[in-house]
């Protein structure tokens, strides 16, 4: 497996908008996540730069404008996020990780339906491997 680098919950943020659209300046980057996070110019261009140190995003230099554009797939990116969640807290057991989520969530029928067809939809093809 490809070892992603290790984001912050603050790094998220920028990562989440850059996956979203890009290429982005840090201009755009900045007077999106101002507000919406309450976070100074100065702080944002410090997630800015470790994302880059990171290798999560680069930048193509435009005159003197930066646009910035993600290294890594949001896809791939969440998925080593969730292993290592479920290797750290649960000692790698799925089952007992949905068995404490579904012991303490409280589920809309709609939500159970659309969790019985995925379960479906996995057993079967686990069948088709076997066969």
């Amino acid at each position: 497996m490809k070892i992603f680098p290790k984001i912050s919950e603050s790094e998220w943020e920028v990562m989440k908008l850059i996956w979203k659209t890009n290429p982005l300046t840090s201009e755009q980057i900045i007077n999106s996540l101002s507000d919406k996070m309450n976070w100074s110019t100065q702080t944002i261009k410090t997630f800015i730069t470790r994302l880059i140190k990171k290798g999560a995003i680069g930048f193509e230099k435009s005159g003197r404008v930066y646009n910035y554009y993600p290294l890594i797939s949001e896809n791939e990116c969440i998925k080593s996020e969730n292993e290592t969640f479920l290797k750290k807290v649960y000692d790698g057991a799925l089952g007992i990780l949905f068995t404490k989520f579904l012991e303490e969530k409280n589920l809309s029928n709609d939500e159970i339906e659309e969790l019985e067809n995925l379960l479906k939809n996995k057993k079967e093809k686990n069948s088709n491997k076997d066969n």
